[in-house]
């Protein structure tokens, strides 16, 4: 069974966290509002961009939590960069960004439209979305991308069994989750099939099991948009679900501002951390930050507690796994388009963030750039090749003794770790 240390900061967050969902819930109730979903999307006129979480916080040892946000209201980057108002976003049309503004940002235009063919993407994620494949059409076709189906032997749903047909049961904050990182892979390799791995419930044990049936289906890219606090128990997990050589696995760094979350920690997964994402006037024709929206909401990073250090890991204030390699968008402010039905929050068009954006969108990089070698670790391959990289050298996450572990620099820093993609030359190997 998994532990969490008593006094860590992913503990202290968790505490904060449910004090604060207790009151809120208080206040609710006492101004006769039903959730603090309606409380954040009440002024929708309002320009500051609020959301949810899709997913419950873990409400036991050993639980994960999936680390997507869904906006509620505001006004995102990319209704702003196109003129549209708050009170315009609808569930029947986009309010983020799409695939044609994911591809420029990080120099995937060419790639996108000519690589990833026979090649597969496993998305790994806890319960069931039983409009899974229906809504993943929508997205596709609303965006001109060619169909993912089953019919045609794209796209595939399997439990952590490899069962098509006993799936596990239906939750709506996991759908939204789903939604997100099939968008996300479709967005960057609009060629790729893709291969949906259901665990069971949000145990690690059960996450770790779909990982393990990924991989035997034969999915050399592996995205896994969930975390949790450190354990003892983690140099077990690593051996027995995420000791892949020659599979190119990525884990979200997490939401919750400055600190460590597993199974980012792992040493056999590239971490993948979160940046807020605008246009700019530069010759990119892109800018982006760390993402921070308070102490508690925001990309994470830190210095594992138990993971021993990657060799090809080299920054020196850290003696053991430092996280993260690399990052994507994450914030929910310039988030990203995804569409989703099933559940009470399913409502269509939606913006979503959080570092659940940027797992897939690196697992998908990966895809593009190709079949990682035999006996590799694709962790590694950024390290190799970091003028590949866009460098990431403001904003921080939070508040930590040693500069780099919270605060990005010049070079390697934690939550952006070496950098954001620019085309694919950080991700061969």
């Amino acid at each position: 069974m998994r532990t969490t240390r008593p006094n860590s900061p992913m503990t202290r967050r968790r505490w904060r966290r449910i004090a604060s969902a207790v009151i809120a819930t208080a206040a609710l109730l006492l101004t006769g509002l039903t959730t603090a979903a309606q409380a954040q999307a009440a002024d929708t006129s309002s320009s500051k961009v609020t959301w949810t979480r899709s997913c419950a916080l873990p409400r036991h040892h050993g639980e994960m939590a999936c680390n997507a946000l869904r906006v509620t209201g505001g006004r995102t980057a990319f209704q702003r960069q196109h003129g549209i108002s708050a009170k315009a976003a609808e569930a029947s049309s986009p309010s983020g960004y799409g695939p044609t503004d994911l591809r420029s940002a990080y120099g995937l235009t060419s790639a996108a439209a000519n690589n990833g063919s026979g090649r597969t993407i496993a998305i790994v994620d806890a319960y069931d979305d039983p409009n899974a494949e229906s809504d993943l059409a929508a997205y596709r076709s609303h965006y001109g991308l060619p169909a993912c189906t089953t019919a045609n032997g794209c796209f595939k749903k399997v439990s952590q069994t490899g069962s098509t047909t006993a799936l596990p049961t239906a939750d709506s904050g996991w759908a939204g989750e789903i939604s997100l990182d099939l968008d996300m892979a479709s967005a960057i390799c609009p060629n790729c099939h893709i291969a949906l791995v259901e665990a069971k419930s949000a145990s690690m044990t059960n996450l770790g099991t779909a990982v393990n049936e990924a991989v035997s289906l034969g999915a050399k890219y592996v995205s896994n948009s969930y975390g949790g606090g450190e354990s003892s128990s983690d140099a077990t997990y690593d051996s027995t679900y995420f000791n892949h050589p020659g599979v190119a696995i990525t884990v979200s760094a997490g939401d919750a501002g400055y600190g460590a979350e597993y199974p980012a920690a792992s040493k056999y997964v590239t971490a993948v951390g979160g940046t807020s994402l605008s246009t700019s006037s530069t010759t990119r024709g892109w800018s982006e930050s760390v993402w921070r929206t308070s102490s508690t909401e925001g990309t994470g990073s830190g210095c594992s507690v138990y993971d021993t250090k990657p060799t090809w890991q080299t920054d020196t204030g850290c003696a053991k796994r430092m996280i993260a390699d690399v990052s994507a968008v994450a914030d929910p402010a310039t988030g990203v388009s995804v569409y989703d039905t099933y559940g009470a929050d399913g409502q269509g068009w939606a913006t979503y963030g959080g570092t659940s954006a940027s797992a897939p969108i690196i697992a998908s990089v990966y895809a593009l750039a190709g079949t990682p070698s035999t006996g590799s670790h694709p962790s590694a391959f950024p390290y190799a090749n970091t003028s590949a990289l866009n460098d990431v050298t403001s904003g921080s996450n939070g508040s930590c003794t040693t500069g780099y572990f919270c605060t990005a620099r010049t070079g390697y820093d934690g939550p952006t770790g070496l950098g954001t993609p620019e085309g694919l030359g950080a991700f061969t190997g």
